[in-house]
């Protein structure tokens, strides 16, 4: 035993005031986590904190040993064995869960029984997230309430970490998210379709890349001004948004110009059958501030498996060859991509 575990021998504690004469009032105060022990072994009464740790069972008029078990080498198993332990540090713990571990020390009282003192010692984090305790629980001069500030500074600390975290989080998700799309349609950017197509290509995955460009669009903005055009683009937006599937992505590329992208799909009649829509509900006339905006569309597509491996900046270059086709047949038109190089006629473009 080292000098700081040294305590004074029992004669000493029977010189000294009798605590047994102390008020249980006072006894609470001073000593939250006591229990006043009878000479039969039975428990007279017990401290406002230590009936916290079992406050569905009464202490009082149970064995101290029924309800504790000490964890000294000796074993103790009897008044007189607890009242042998007078002057040492006795390590003890609830019979029944939760088995919270405790440091005591008793102290003997005139009528043969005993006043056994207790506290949480280095269990006390233990305790805290168990128990239902605040600092009224514990002695003002008891050092665990010191420890019960640093905790509970701990945690608001922590907590505002957390809230920072998330905050920062969210912040970044919607950085991110701002920097892969298009502020005035709301649709995916250049640089959110360049990331999905190369995500797609290395995942092995078929899909279908379809350039979209607006037919007539400039003499909207040449005759109704900017504003029109702005509105004529967030509608042509929704419509293709409402013409695709969830997985499906529409991104705004240039200032008239979309590309689409179909994962998992290369039939070329479900492909044809999407763009005849999106033609045909295009060429629908748009009313903006009382006057009439027509416009239509132009549509290439080009398949993941026309090429091993596929690259994105030669399907992105296909898929405007054949746009190019669509522009020289006509507009309002769709083809597809011929990778049959004998076959593909002149890849001049002057789409307008």
């Amino acid at each position: 035993m080292t000098g700081q575990d040294r305590l004074p021998p029992a004669g000493a504690f029977a010189e000294a005031a009798d605590p047994a004469k102390l008020s249980a009032k006072a006894l609470d105060m001073l000593f939250p986590m006591h229990l006043r022990i009878d000479a039969a072994g039975m428990i007279c009464h017990a401290g406002p904190t230590m009936q916290k740790l079992r406050p569905d069972q009464a202490f009082v008029g149970r064995a101290f040993l029924d309800m504790f078990e000490l964890t000294q080498r000796r074993a103790i198993a009897s008044m007189p064995d607890l009242l042998a332990e007078v002057g040492r540090k006795l390590r003890l713990r609830l019979r029944d869960a939760p088995r919270t571990a405790l440091k005591g020390l008793v102290v003997p009282v005139e009528d043969g029984g005993a006043i056994l003192n207790a506290s949480f010692g280095i269990s006390f984090g233990d305790a805290l997230r168990t128990y239902p305790l605040h600092s009224g629980d514990f002695a003002p001069t008891d050092l665990t309430i010191e420890l019960l500030y640093l905790a509970e500074a701990n945690a608001a600390v922590t907590q505002a970490y957390r809230k920072l975290g998330l905050r920062l989080q969210g912040a970044k998700i919607a950085a991110e998210e701002q920097a892969y799309t298009d502020t005035l349609t709301g649709l995916k950017n250049r640089r959110a379709m360049d990331h999905v197509l190369a995500r797609l290509i290395r995942s092995g995955q078929s899909f279908s890349l379809t350039h979209l460009d607006l037919d007539y669009f400039k003499q909207v903005n040449d005759s109704h001004g900017h504003a029109a055009g702005d509105f004529v683009l967030q509608h042509v937006a929704a419509l293709m948004v409402g013409e695709t599937r969830e997985a499906d992505i529409v991104a705004r590329v240039g200032g008239d110009e979309f590309v689409l992208i179909f994962p998992r799909l290369i039939k070329r009649h479900r492909i044809e059958e999407i763009a005849r829509r999106l033609i045909d509900r295009l060429e629908v006339p748009v009313q903006y501030d009382g006057r009439i905006c027509r416009i239509s569309c132009s549509m290439g597509t080009t398949l993941s498996t026309f090429y091993d491996p596929p690259r994105a900046e030669q399907m992105l270059a296909d898929a405007d060859r054949a746009l190019y086709l669509s522009k020289k047949a006509g507009r309002a038109q769709h083809r597809f991509f011929d990778p049959d190089p004998v076959a593909r006629p002149d890849e001049g473009r002057n789409a307008g």
